[in-house]
């Protein structure tokens, strides 16, 4: 079996990227980069059709929807890329012995709150159905706040693939090589 290559023609030490874990990162910043187009868009008629004394009932509304959904699509896309704060001195400054317990632990706390998380945002969707957004009345609440589970349940798939590995002692696939 071939090691792969760096750019640089050295063997990196890094295994290659599963075709799924590519092609879910692929998607992940597809969402977050089209959330974020039209967001910039819908921003942007706003602020044309405000200056020409024509201000979008919908708007203000739609932008903080948007910019909610961003958040949380880009909270996956940030745990996919393993880009969320973290105290990695701490850890890496332990010995093996305790290093590796550690870091399961601490996935096994994250994966717990994104799965409460979850359940919490899918038991409340019922609540909402009978909500509507104040300015677009045809769109229901629990289709504005369904971004909670479903986040979650992104995020818990990075979650859960980078507690696999760290059970596994592989390197993170993830961060480029330095």
């Amino acid at each position: 079996m071939s090691q792969p290559m760096s750019t640089a023609g050295r063997v990196s030490a890094r295994p290659p990227r599963s075709d799924w874990r590519t092609m879910y990162g692929k998607f992940l910043e597809g969402l977050v980069f089209t959330l974020m187009i039209i967001l910039f868009f819908e921003v942007t008629i706003g602020v044309i059709f405000r200056t020409l004394g024509h201000a979008l009932s919908w708007y203000d509304e739609v932008a903080s929807v948007l910019l909610a959904w961003l958040t949380f699509y880009g909270s996956a896309l940030g745990s996919f890329k393993r880009a969320h704060m973290g105290c990695p001195e701490i850890i890496n400054g332990l010995s093996e012995k305790w290093r590796r317990p550690l870091s399961i632990f601490a996935q096994l706390i994250v994966i717990a709150f994104f799965v409460t998380l979850c359940f919490v945002g899918l038991d409340i969707m019922p609540v909402l159905a009978t909500d509507t957004m104040t300015s677009l009345p045809d769109i229901p609440m629990n289709i504005v706040q369904s971004v909670i589970p479903i986040s979650c349940v992104l995020i818990l798939i990075c979650e859960i693939d980078e507690l696999m590995r760290i059970i596994r002692r592989q390197p993170n696939r993830t961060l480029p090589d330095h």
